[in-house]
Formats: structure tokens, C-alpha cells, sequence
């Protein structure tokens, strides 16, 4: 029997989010399931969103007008959460995806992880922490990002920015990262110190909203190469991938 594939719904607040990175989410989200519910969120009589009016064509985005009412409260973002709010009692999405560099979206996706509804967040570097370690996974868009080439004689056209992968020296001094990877190593490594990459991975995810894309990395079993930090056993017959911590052994 086929498993039934994921409906994610993904919610855009155009205001705070590039018109360059949406293919780079698109697809990122597919990996998980079918975006069955795009909608892009923003005052569309101002010209800062011309750039978004190709991209929700291409791509099939629904706009959702959001008039201004006050200078001093963000209006989108009230709507926004309504929705979000509005769909989650459905009962017809199996996980949500928040586009957006703004903090205030922090309430929201704590009450849909309360559901136990995965949550993939999207947003830019200098995004708040509080929103970063509230989705169940985390992406910056700078890594997702498409920026535009000249070709000779034409209009730019956007192209897909190669990542730019950490080396292991840089990931080993990042404090954070290591002690993500080792906690989960410690938590889930049998009597002998080694841990199964696939129980690795999930305790990760439901503890943390790491993603190795943000290290310029597509697999986490590529990031665990570089970092060099673990050894490194391949099991012949399964292809199965295990480490354990270089420190104590």
C-alpha cells in the first residue's frame, strides 16, 4: 500500500520574505509532502510587492490583500495568524509552513506544535531567536535564495546561488552545532558509543530546528563527514550510516 503524502500548507508573509527564495522553499518543502495550500499575505496596491506578482503566478500562490489600517499595527500579520488558526482546526493538514523574518509569528507556531503539527520555518538570518527555536525546523532563506545574472543582450534572469558550505574547522567552532550533534549522539548511541544516523536524525528534529542546508549542506550525513568530530561506520548489507563521539573512544 502507498503511504499518503503529507499536505503542508504554507503561509507567506511577502512583507518579510524575499520574492527570490519561494522556488527554493517550494522545493524544500516537497521533500516532505505535497504544498497543497500556498497563500502569500501583503498589502498588494504597494509597489515594494511588485516583484511577488510573477511569482505567485509561477508557482501558484493565492494573494491575500491586506489593507494597511494602521501605521503603528501590522495588519497582515493579524490575518495571517487567523488563518493559520482558522486551518488548524480543519484537522486536514498534517504540517504548516511559516515564510517570514517577524518574530511575531512565535504565538502561532507554538499553538499549532501543541497540536502535534510539524512546523517548517523560513526566514532570513537575522531573524529572532524565539522564532527560530519555536519550528520544528528552520531554514534561512539566504541559503535558499536565487539572484540574478546578466546574460549578454537580455534581461537578468534569476538563477539558483550555489550554498556556501562551512568547513569543518568553522562548524567545529560553532559551540551550538556540536553540542546539537553530540547531545544527540549521547541520547541515542547503544552500549558501545555508536549511534544510528536515521535516530540521530529524528532526535534532532524533535528536539531541535537545526537543518544542515544551513551549513551549506543538503544530508546530514555529509555535515557528520565534514565536521570530524565522529567515526564513521557504514554497515556493508543495510548501507546504514552509525558514529561515535572521536572524544571517548
Amino acid at each position: 500500500m502507498t503511504k499518503k503524502e503529507d499536505h503542508i500548507a504554507l503561509f507567506i508573509d511577502c512583507d518579510n520574505i524575499s520574492h527570490r527564495s519561494i522556488e527554493g522553499i517550494i522545493n524544500e518543502l516537497s521533500k516532505y509532502g505535497i504544498v497543497n495550500i500556498r497563500q502569500a499575505y501583503g498589502n498588494w496596491t504597494k509597489d515594494n510587492l511588485k516583484n511577488w506578482e510573477d511569482k505567485l503566478l509561477e508557482f501558484a500562490i493565492k494573494p491575500i490583500q491586506q489593507f494597511d489600517y494602521s501605521k503603528n499595527k501590522n495588519a497582515t500579520d493579524i490575518l495571517m495568524t487567523i488563518d493559520a488558526i482558522d486551518l488548524l482546526h480543519t484537522k486536514d493538514i498534517d504540517a504548516f509552513a511559516f515564510a517570514t523574518s517577524d518574530s511575531d509569528f512565535t504565538p502561532v507556531v507554538m499553538r499549532v506544535q501543541a497540536e502535534g503539527i510539524k512546523v517548517f520555518g523560513f526566514g532570513e538570518k537575522k531573524t529572532p531567536k524565539p522564532f527560530m527555536a519555536a519550528c520544528s525546523q528552520f531554514i534561512f532563506t539566504e541559503k535558499l535564495m536565487k539572484g540574478q545574472a546578466q546574460q549578454q543582450g537580455s534581461e537578468p534572469i534569476d538563477v539558483m546561488q550555489a550554498p556556501v558550505k562551512k568547513s569543518g574547522k568553522e562548524m567545529r567552532s560553532d559551540t551550538w552545532l556540536v553540542n546539537v550533534l553530540r547531545t544527540a549522539v549521547e541520547q541515542t548511541m547503544d552500549e558501545e558509543g555508536w549511534a544510528n544516523l536515521a535516530s540521530i536524525g529524528q532526535y534532532i528534529n524533535n528536539s531541535t530546528s537545526f537543518s544542515p542546508i544551513n551549513f551549506g549542506y543538503k544530508k546530514l550525513s555529509n555535515l557528520i563527514d565534514e565536521i570530524d568530530i565522529f567515526d564513521v561506520y557504514v554497515d556493508e548489507d543495510s548501507k546504514q550510516m552509525s558514529i561515535r563521539d572521536k572524544r571517548f573512544y
